[in-house]
């Protein structure tokens, strides 16, 4: 019973997970402003602008299609119902990979979006917030959420090496406990 509850919380995890994290590619995605400047120049902000908005459009879009996929690999196919010590390494190993560059990248992706806010004088960068705040706002949106799904993934991360250590024995280094069917 102890297990089903531990496979339905990252189930629940994971579906939480992936909604945050296609949320913060809708956000950053589908956001432009556009404003007239004298009333004969259209400036258009969009996320493609900052390079690295378009790399987190892209890592995130991937961490969600790896959650899809775990929550099929854990749902559909009844042979990898019992966890082997391979398997949980594997798991183990791709969730925190996926936890670590979602948050570099967001952090990446924040740090870049704070010259848009502050501006950068020596390189002649203007501050783009102060124009379009609309824009600002939604990617701010999109970062929080961002931020909120590394938390949620850190937590699956942890809970699968909760699978994981359990497979070994608390007596023996790195010896496999003797399980019985």
């Amino acid at each position: 019973m102890e297990s089903l509850k531990k496979v339905d919380s990252i189930l629940v995890l994971r579906i939480l997970a992936i909604l945050l994290l296609v949320l913060s590619v809708l956000l950053i995605a589908l956001d432009s402003q556009t404003k007239n400047v004298f009333n004969i120049l259209v400036v258009k902000a969009s996320y493609r602008d900052l390079k690295i908005l378009i790399i987190l459009v892209w890592v995130d879009s991937a961490a969600a299609a790896y959650n899809v996929l775990q929550i099929l690999r854990a749902r559909l196919l009844p042979s990898t119902k019992e966890v082997t010590p391979a398997l949980a390494w594997i798991c183990y190993l791709m969730d925190q990979a996926i936890v670590y560059v979602v948050f570099a990248t967001n952090s990446a992706a924040i740090q870049g979006a704070f010259f848009a806010i502050t501006g950068q004088d020596e390189f002649q960068w203007m501050k783009l917030c102060d124009r379009f705040t609309r824009f600002c706002i939604q990617i701010g949106g999109g970062f929080l959420c961002n931020m909120v799904a590394s938390i949620v993934l850190a937590v699956i991360s942890c809970m699968s090496a909760c699978s994981l250590f359990r497979l070994y024995s608390p007596k023996r280094f790195l010896q496999l406990r003797h399980i019985e069917k």
